[in-house]
This record gives structure tokens, C-alpha cells and sequence, in this order.
């Protein structure tokens, strides 16, 4: 099942009330107060509490790591540095700390 389509408000969505450029969820810096918030809620404040919670904490079967490759859309830094992030993430890196090598 498809999910809809998200539509920028022109409002900052972590509940500042913050008016944001067009295209844009979030103020600067804005997304990961509400992931912060978020986490608060719904995780007692904790990234180890979420993946715990979800299956991904020490002893699983399979990593959050593994999971984003496998099934989340993330890659592996083509330079074999052992990166793994978006694909935008990982060009970001390759052009950041890969761009002087030959």
C-alpha cells in the first residue's frame, strides 16, 4: 500500500508555528527537534529504547544498519570505506572525504 503523498504547510511542522520556505518541512535545524520530540513520547527519549522496542538492539537478528541496506534504501559508499547512508548522504560523504583520491 502506497503512502499519501506529504505536503509542505508553509508552517514548521515540529510545532514551532514557524513560517518555513516553500517546499520545506521544516525550519533549519527544526527536524530533529521534532524527532527529539518524537523520541520523547513515544520512545522514553531513547534511540536504544526504539531499537530495543523494534527488534534492532544487541543480540537481534539483524541490524537497523543491515535493515536501512537491505530494505530502506541506503548504500554502501561505492569506495568501500564502509559508509552506508541515502543515497544523497553518501554522495555528500564521497565528495566531502573521496574527492582528492585518484
Amino acid at each position: 500500500m502506497t503512502k499519501p503523498r506529504l505536503i509542505p504547510t508553509g508552517i514548521c511542522w515540529c510545532g514551532c508555528g514557524r513560517e518555513i520556505g516553500v517546499g520545506k518541512f521544516f525550519a533549519q535545524g527544526h527536524d530533529k527537534t521534532a524527532e527529539a520530540a518524537y523520541m520523547a513520547v513515544h520512545h522514553e527519549a531513547s534511540v536504544a529504547r526504539l531499537l530495543a522496542d523494534t527488534g534492532y538492539g544487541p543480540g537481534s537478528a539483524e541490524s537497523i544498519r543491515e535493515a536501512a541496506l537491505d530494505r530502506g534504501g541506503w548504500e554502501l559508499c561505492p569506495r568501500e570505506c564502509g559508509y552506508a547512508g541515502a543515497p544523497a548522504s553518501v554522495a555528500n560523504h564521497v565528495r566531502k572525504y573521496h574527492a582528492k583520491e585518484t
